[in-house]
């Protein structure tokens, strides 16, 4: 009869704790439960992926489907940092990823990838039912609070305190915008605390504040501004133009076209107190021909009834130009094709954190190493918007954060003896 191995020969079941339940932290758990990990995943709300179904609640732009190097260069300063992440988990393989939960995707006139359905709701429900039966083990209503004098990661649940011990953790608690979702950045205190270096969270992608009066405030805001050329300098002074749409709000303007230049605009406010862009209220339409159409006679019609006629002009865009003009100089052809082509507008402040889409700051990409690995905290990693990066939107934010989350669970591996190489920085 062969002799039975002594306990102690018998390997230990590692145990990692994911602390997060957004799609970073599901993306590091799934890794680490298909390697034979023991998995915790960690949600200071109700249920995971909150933030992620809000996303998808106009149709979830899950990815973009730029070539790879265009795709990498919407990080801005860290598109290097990002792109040796995209290079374990790119576009494509998101979209893999996702046929395997029965969610085809397909690509959309501007480029972006969106479900078949354009629902995100079916999407989480499948992944965390796929979790859940391959044993991933989910603790809802646990907020983290920091760790003991032992190393075990401590909560605070309905129940009272709780401490956790793991063989390594994962943070993904999100940036600081929607914190009613659960992304509030009360993290930054702890991981300050314990000698990590950060970056202050700042709104991205967001709105910002015009100085409206406000009679054109009560009347045009919510109202869209379509199409539209939004014409901007760098830090740097390179000129840059966007076509898209804007709207706007009660203190300023947003939209898509804002939220693509929303990092620059909001440094350049950081630097100078203000931002100066121009609208180009008609792209279709050069200044010359302009000119020529709004020098007609307009006999006893309004202002606004002339430019309605000759240009197609109403509604939020006609008052925006009287609010920026006065009055007197609308009649004033001249004046009005220019300004409609190269309408100025002084951006006074970005609108504020809890009101973004995405945030940037965070943990300090230096602070970590190629495996997204605390330097100050041996096996503890960081993934997601936690991480010191920004991107615009367009399936561009969601696509880094799953791909973080698989860089920061295959570190997780390599600490504990359990995977390949650790990843070339």
């Amino acid at each position: 009869m062969c002799p039975q191995p002594a306990a102690a020969d018998t390997p230990a079941i590692r145990r990692v704790a994911v602390v997060g339940g957004g799609p970073a932290g599901l993306m590091a758990a799934e890794v680490l439960r298909a390697a034979g990990v023991d998995v915790d995943v960690f949600e200071a709300k109700g249920s995971v992926g909150r933030k992620f179904l809000i996303a998808g609640k106009g149709g979830l732009n899950l990815t973009h489907s730029d070539p790879p190097a265009v795709f990498a260069g919407r990080y801005g300063a860290r598109a290097n940092d990002v792109a040796r992440w995209l290079a374990a988990f790119d576009a494509d393989a998101l979209r893999e990823w996702a046929r395997g939960l029965g969610v085809e995707t397909f690509v959309g006139s501007s480029g972006r990838v969106f479900p078949s359905d354009l629902k995100a709701a079916p999407l989480l429900r499948g992944w965390v039912r796929r979790l859940r039966t391959q044993g991933v083990a989910f603790h809802v209503h646990h907020r983290w609070c920091g760790w003991d004098a032992d190393g075990a990661l401590r909560f605070e649940t309905p129940d009272g305190a709780r401490v956790f011990g793991a063989d390594a953790a994962v943070l993904a608690l999100g940036g600081g915008s929607w914190p009613q979702l659960g992304s509030d950045g009360a993290w930054q205190d702890v991981l300050r605390a314990a000698g990590v270096a950060l970056a202050p969270l700042q709104p991205s992608n967001c709105g910002f504040d015009i100085a409206w009066s406000a009679h054109f405030s009560d009347r045009h805001a919510g109202a869209p501004l379509k199409p539209l050329v939004l014409h901007w300098l760098d830090l740097d002074g390179t000129p840059r133009a966007l076509q898209g749409e804007a709207v706007v709000s009660a203190h300023g303007i947003e939209g898509s076209v804002v939220y693509a230049a929303s990092a620059t605009l909001r440094d350049l406010i950081a630097r100078d107190g203000r931002a100066a862009v121009h609208l180009d209220l008609t792209p279709d339409r050069d200044e010359a021909r302009l000119l020529q159409e709004l020098s007609r006679p307009r006999g006893k019609r309004s202002i606004g009834e002339h430019l309605r006629r000759t240009v197609g002009i109403t509604g939020a865009k006609a008052g925006l130009l009287r609010e920026v003009l006065g009055a007197d100089a609308m009649h004033d052809a001249v004046v009005l094709a220019a300004a409609i082509k190269r309408l100025p507008l002084v951006l006074r402040s970005a609108r504020p954190l809890e009101e973004a889409i995405s945030s940037a700051g965070g943990v300090r990409l230096e602070a970590v190493d190629a495996a997204l690995m605390l330097d100050a905290r041996p096996g503890t990693f960081v993934a997601g918007e936690m991480l010191d990066w920004e991107a615009p939107t367009g399936g561009y934010l969601l696509t880094a954060c799953f791909a973080s989350g698989l860089l920061a669970a295959q570190g997780a591996l390599h600490w504990l003896g359990m995977g390949a190489a650790e990843p070339a920085s």
